[in-house]
């Protein structure tokens, strides 16, 4: 979260709704608070297109946003750095996850990521919201991606294996959230299962320009691809980075060139 203010800034600008933000953290944990209480929390969805001649949707990242009493956005980069430890980051992930069942259980066509924290998977009430939820008859988990940010993966990592292990034949998809830019050494990544790893928006800013970015991004596609995981271009912002991502053969490409995160699908 080192560039939360850009990113509550980018957000603000970008996205047409209107974004609450607090003076203080103490109101901000407040705001969150209350917000959970009241139940005012619910998905927006971002595209995930493919690359390639004529760009599809692959799935949608549902990401989660809480509103204060007047029906504000809550940026999740401003209030996340403070509440990611806390009960009220369990209480986050359990509400993202009973949101994107529900939604997954409407659409029987639609392909859903989400966002989970490595502790969350020990939560009592968080896996009771999976278990449950796998169980429906219209089979989310198959549609279903849980993206795990390499910092997290490698915080508990023995406890992300394991689950992996254990949700990968029910159907449950893994992406590796911010691929290049934590502490996940490639040496690790033959313990995962990531299905998919999300290229950390930071190579792909402005990579039509930068040669660096270029060296780094086709190196990071080569690796995913030997250890047989999809890539995914996150933070794609032009027509011009999108079509040189597409020449180095990322599979998926996210970002505001191909819409903000929405409300409505």
């Amino acid at each position: 979260m080192q560039h939360a203010v850009n990113e509550i800034e980018e957000e603000a600008l970008r996205d047409p709704l209107q974004y609450a933000v607090a003076s203080r953290d103490g109101d901000v944990m407040d705001l969150v608070r209350d917000a959970l209480e009241a139940g005012r929390a619910q998905l927006a969805f971002q595209p995930i297109m493919t690359g390639g001649g004529k760009p599809q949707v692959a799935f949608y990242e549902g990401l989660v946003r809480l509103t204060d009493d007047a029906g504000r956005i809550l940026p999740a980069a401003h209030f996340m750095p403070l509440i990611e430890e806390t009960v009220m980051g369990r209480q986050i992930d359990c509400v993202t996850l009973d949101l994107a069942i529900k939604i997954l259980v409407a659409r029987p066509q639609l392909r859903l990521s989400v966002n989970l924290s490595a502790r969350s998977i020990g939560d009592g009430e968080w896996r009771r919201i999976l278990d449950h939820g796998l169980l429906h008859r219209a089979k989310p988990g198959d549609r279903l991606i849980f993206e795990i940010s390499e910092t997290s993966a490698m915080m508990l990592p023995e406890n992300v294996i394991r689950f992996m292990a254990e949700m990968q034949p029910k159907g449950v998809a893994f992406a590796l959230d911010g691929f290049g830019a934590g502490y996940t050494a490639f040496r690790h990544l033959k313990d995962f299962f990531f299905d998919l790893a999300k290229i950390d928006k930071s190579f792909i800013r402005g990579i039509h320009q930068n040669t660096d970015n270029q060296v780094l991004a086709e190196a990071l596609i080569t690796v995913a691809r030997q250890f047989e995981m999809f890539s995914v271009a996150d933070g794609v912002e032009t027509a011009q980075e999108a079509a040189f991502l597409t020449g180095l053969g990322v599979d998926c490409l996210q970002g505001y060139h191909y819409g903000v995160p929405k409300f409505d699908l």
